[in-house]
């Protein structure tokens, strides 16, 4: 039995003894660690960057404009009948002096055979109380006749002249009021949709008309500015009289047509306090459309050789704009700038920049003053998948 226990008893010291080394002796990697601590190395952080350029640099001021007819005539009848025929097509485009409808004309025909008859009438009257006044002066040289009969006889002449002068009057009155039933187009354009159908009587008061024609060709565009761009638009107009122009759709994605500033309006607007002014476009493509919307480009100036980079390269801290320029060994610089124009993805700028020089475009935010970069290409960029190109930037 002694035995035995004093077997187990050497068992449990062996086990112990095991135990104890495995848990409490150190390691060599944990002491090498300790001797020799590795510090982790900066990584360079991987950007894409752009050039800096010199080039002449356009000023646009942007609107929201309304496209108008540069004419627009409703045309109505001047008299009132029945609307025997309609000449013209919805839609169709015209030429002034097209006959465009036309009016029973056949009262006013017989007026006016009436009226030319009173004339003929009147007209005799005169002739034969002509020849009497003739006779009686001749009279009067033989003392045959009293003056006092040739004096009425005057009178009779000059009443039927002033009566013969009223019958023509009234004559082309109503050849006047005849023409009327042929409704010609006054201007040029293009017709609208027909308001009355042939076979209905019209009248001279109605306020629709019979249709509507609008000039496209030109057309103008209505729009306006705030009032603090009358200084350099005055200046602009020295300048340049006709300013150019263009009009995009609402997306500014697609140029619709280029025009020329036509004039101001003679007053600010104080309830809004903003100017309006109309543009000219020739529209030979009737692209622009009476009452359309569409987003204005001014060309104010150019800016003649300044410093330009991508909008992508603009950054902003507390002490204001700056970019990161890389030097030549691949180290980034904070240098700041002051904006003096964006356009599109351009902006033109003042400051220590040269040009030629490279500025960070994507992934400035692992950037710091100083720091190691990795200027990566394009091609790494096009072959870099979105997921990993997010990793980048990040």
């Amino acid at each position: 039995m002694k035995k035995t226990w004093f077997f187990f008893l050497i068992i449990l010291v062996a086990t112990l003894a095991v135990g104890y080394g495995y848990f409490y002796k150190p390691s060599e990697k944990s002491s090498d660690q300790v001797s020799n601590p590795a510090q982790p190395k900066m990584r360079p952080a991987p950007v894409f960057v752009a050039t800096v350029n010199q080039q002449d640099f356009p000023v646009w001021l942007n609107a929201l404009g309304t496209a108008s007819a540069r004419n627009l005539v409703t045309v109505k009848s001047r008299i009132d009948g029945e609307l025997m025929a309609v000449y013209f097509e919805e839609g169709q485009r015209v030429k002034k002096g097209q006959l465009l409808a036309e009016i029973d004309p056949r009262n006013l025909q017989a007026l006016l055979e009436q009226q030319q008859s009173q004339y003929q009438r009147d007209q005799a009257l005169l002739n034969n109380a002509q020849l009497d006044l003739k006779r009686y002066k001749q009279l009067t040289t033989e003392d045959a006749i009293a003056s006092q009969q040739v004096d009425t006889q005057a009178a009779l002449v000059k009443q039927y002249q002033a009566t013969l002068a009223s019958d023509t009057a009234q004559i082309n009155s109503t050849k006047l009021q005849l023409s009327y039933t042929k409704i010609t187009a006054p201007i040029s354009g293009k017709v609208g949709f027909r308001q009355v159908d042939a076979g209905n009587q019209v009248k001279a008061s109605d306020g629709n008309g019979l249709v509507t024609i609008a000039q496209l060709t030109p057309i103008t565009v209505v729009f306006s500015l705030p009032e603090n761009t009358l200084p350099d638009l005055k200046v602009a107009l020295r300048n340049n009289p006709s300013l150019d122009i263009e009009a995009w759709d609402k997306d500014k994605k697609q140029r619709i047509a280029t025009g020329k500033l036509l004039t101001l309006d003679n007053q600010v607007d104080s309830s809004t306090g903003s100017i309006r002014l109309k543009a000219l476009f020739d529209n030979n493509d009737e692209s622009l459309y009476p009452n359309q919307f569409v987003n204005i480009r001014l060309q104010l100036k150019i800016l003649t050789q300044v410093t330009t980079i991508p909008s992508t390269a603009l950054q902003r801290g507390a002490k204001g704009d700056f970019v990161y320029v890389i030097n030549d060994d691949n180290t980034a610089s904070v240098v700041p700038i002051n904006i003096l124009q964006t356009e599109g993805d351009r902006v033109a700028i003042e400051g220590k920049l040269d040009a030629g020089m490279k500025v960070v475009t994507d992934g400035s935010d692992k950037v710091k003053e100083g720091g190691q970069v990795k200027v990566m290409d394009k091609k790494e960029r096009s072959n870099t998948p979105e997921s990993a190109k997010q990793s980048v930037l990040k």
